[in-house]
């Protein structure tokens, strides 16, 4: 008995072995080329120059929309300070001071985002 179970569990390895040595000998039959990398002198592919719009253009566009949020960041700064003044620092906070914050943040985020580029 104890040898036909050593023989059964010869034979599961055995099968697992070669099942699991399997997919590895058919990748080395197929292997998988990285595209060719494209060289200084072609262009990359994309839309033509002439439909994008320039870049210069696209600094304006995101310096007055970063201006903008600023300016939106500055209000509600201003707004929680207020209500943060009006309310006893030893209650809990409400909600939409919290709310509030969590806008702050949101914005603040989202313009050091745009800052970077």
């Amino acid at each position: 008995m104890p040898g036909s179970r050593r023989r059964l569990l010869f034979t599961l390895l055995a099968a697992l072995g070669a099942v699991g040595l399997r997919p590895r000998s058919l990748s080395a039959q197929n292997p998988v080329h990285p595209p060719p990398l494209p060289r200084g002198d072609e262009k990359p592919p994309g839309p033509p120059d002439s439909a994008a719009p320039s870049t210069k253009t696209l600094l304006e566009q995101n310096q007055k929309s970063i201006k903008k949020d600023i300016e939106k960041l500055y209000q509600l700064a201003t707004q929680l300070k207020t209500e943060v003044e009006k309310t006893d620092s030893t209650a809990v906070l409400s909600v939409a001071l919290v709310k509030k914050a969590e806008e702050i943040e949101k914005l603040a985020k989202q313009i050091k985002e745009r800052a970077k580029g």
